[in-house]
């Protein structure tokens, strides 16, 4: 679909008209009658229609279009006799038979150059292959949509929105494949005509888990009809109430909240062995340190002076004490002595004279 200027022509719905579009000279049908738009809202590009379709305007366009189907067939034929991967989807030849296009689907690219080199020197004339999406092959195809009516993008849509799964859940459609897929394979196009309707009643209503009351009645958000404005409630003890929109006075405290099942309160529950035998000796703990307090705090009594040595005593150490010697020489001495090891210089032991030679 295209709008084009049509100027003093005076048309109405269904009428023929050659028209110039990106791709040549074309005939079309009128689909809405002409009306006055201010100079600012149409387009400045907008294109001119040609003229009215004539008599001998139908018979070119009866002879294209059985030039269209022998195409169609011719390619097909060569298509599998090659075994190519791809999928003739249809043929289209412009008014003026200047150039025949071939419309096709396929997962990825395809070498077509020896069938193009066949096409053109069955038909003799220019040829274009031309590569399209699923969706494009639905809206040249048409069909009946699940809705029962004419499929939307071969009859009034002319761009593809974005489509996501987003826009199934937001409008609580079942997420089936079937259900929400189109005969392209694809995400319906009308779960997008509704979406933003849906966001902006949705805003109004409390989430799903959120605690709610009314007048009457408080509980848990379960189910909501953002159509009708419905909250489907669950209570405390388990009970499914429906209230209107208008009911909701607001968000519920969690003070309000009535548990199913009361805990018993910790002087019921019987004593943990464990926790009780913990506490036993943290007190033990805290007592010990409280009764050896008084302890630390008394003097202890001074050590008693060591006696002092009598004065002989450190005398004969002195005189022991030989000159320039060690301290513990003369100890190691004084250990000889003690035990009765040492000897004199002539051998005997004991420190005593020497028996004479003579009588």
């Amino acid at each position: 679909m295209y709008d084009f200027n049509a100027g003093d022509l005076d048309m109405s719905p269904g009428d023929k008209v050659v028209v110039e579009t990106e791709r040549g000279l074309g005939l079309g049908s009128v689909v809405t009658a002409p009306a006055e738009r201010e100079a600012n809202d149409s387009p400045a590009s907008l294109a001119m229609i040609r003229r009215k379709a004539t008599p001998e305007d139908m018979l070119t366009l009866e002879r294209n279009t059985a030039r269209e189907k022998e195409a169609y067939d011719f390619c097909l034929k060569r298509i599998m006799e090659r075994g190519m991967q791809m999928k003739l989807v249809r043929v289209e030849y412009l008014f003026d038979g200047s150039k025949a296009v071939f419309f096709f689907t396929a997962d990825g690219r395809v070498d077509f150059r020896d069938l193009v080199k066949d096409l053109a020197h069955t038909f003799h004339t220019r040829i274009e292959m031309r590569q399209i999406g699923v969706r494009d092959e639905s809206k040249m195809v048409g069909g009946i949509g699940i809705c029962g009516r004419e499929l939307c993008c071969c009859s009034f849509l002319r761009e593809f929105q974005p489509v996501s799964v987003k826009m199934a859940k937001e409008q609580s459609l079942a997420l089936n494949p079937t259900k929400i897929s189109g005969q392209c394979g694809r995400l319906l196009c009308c779960l997008d005509y509704e979406y933003e309707t849906y966001c902006c009643l949705r805003k109004n209503l409390p989430k799903c888990g959120k605690r709610v009351r009314t007048d009457s009645v408080t509980g848990v958000v379960d189910k909501l009809n953002i159509l009708t404005g419905n909250i489907t409630l669950k209570t405390d003890d388990g009970k499914i109430v429906i209230v209107k929109q208008s009911e909701v006075m607001g968000e519920a405290l969690p003070s309000d909240a009535q548990p199913r099942s009361a805990t018993p309160p910790a002087a019921e529950r019987p004593p943990h062995k464990g926790r009780d035998r913990r506490q036993d000796r943290q007190d033990r703990q805290d007592r010990q340190p409280a009764a050896a307090a008084p302890q630390r705090q008394e003097p202890a009594p001074p050590a008693p002076p060591a006696p002092p040595a009598p004065p002989s005593a450190a005398a004969d150490a002195a005189a022991q004490k030989p000159e320039g010697g060690q301290p513990h020489k003369a100890r190691k001495k004084h250990r000889y002595r003690k035990h009765g090891h040492r000897k004199n210089q002539d051998g005997t032991p004991g420190g005593g004279t020497p028996p004479s030679s003579g009588a």
